[in-house]
């Protein structure tokens, strides 16, 4: 259900993209992560931290494209949050005892922890690819082009490095036995 949740903004997003224009699918976008975070905390009793800097981030480049009419300030969104994410990862895998992927899933998967360090790495790797092909995207394609792979080729290949890092620790775990 969770993971509905952090998808629907983008769908969202796309369909007022197609029906309307970048402006109103940017404050559509706004009103969705906004509606998330409300009902995060109706479903699960707590404030999703994700949920609230993506709602923060989105916000703040919504406002700026709407104000000034300008698209490019919401396609600079998602290179942010992928930058965010990227050094995050970076600065867990390099000044903490644990990284923070392991925090996240080592109670539901045991592996060693040079695995976790392996994984931690290549995500963060992978969203600092990600903000690099995003900009671009944003600027070497149209708009058009930058919203489909925003919404499909972004969400398209974060769930192949889900499906290869599942792999991977399915793998390690099936070694280890």
């Amino acid at each position: 259900m969770k993971k509905i949740l952090h998808i629907f903004p983008m769908i969202v997003f796309f369909i007022f993209y197609n029906f309307y224009d970048i402006f109103i699918a940017s404050a559509s976008l706004t009103f969705t992560s906004g509606l998330i975070c409300i009902l995060h905390w109706i479903f699960y009793k707590e404030l999703d931290k994700m949920s609230l800097f993506s709602f923060c981030t989105i916000s703040f480049f919504s406002f700026l494209t709407i104000f000034f009419h300008n698209s490019q300030f919401i396609k600079w969104k998602i290179t942010i949050i992928y930058l965010f994410f990227s050094i995050v990862l970076l600065i867990s895998q390099f000044f903490s005892n644990k990284p923070i992927i392991q925090r996240f899933l080592e109670r539901e998967i045991n592996i060693s922890n040079v695995y976790w360090r392996k994984i931690n790495l290549i995500w963060s790797l992978f969203f600092l690819f990600c903000s690099i092909l995003n900009i671009y995207i944003a600027l070497c394609f149209s708009e058009k082009t930058w919203v489909i792979f925003k919404v499909f080729g972004f969400t398209t290949l974060t769930f192949f490095l889900i499906l290869v890092t599942s792999i991977y620790i399915n793998f390690k775990i099936f070694k280890k036995k």
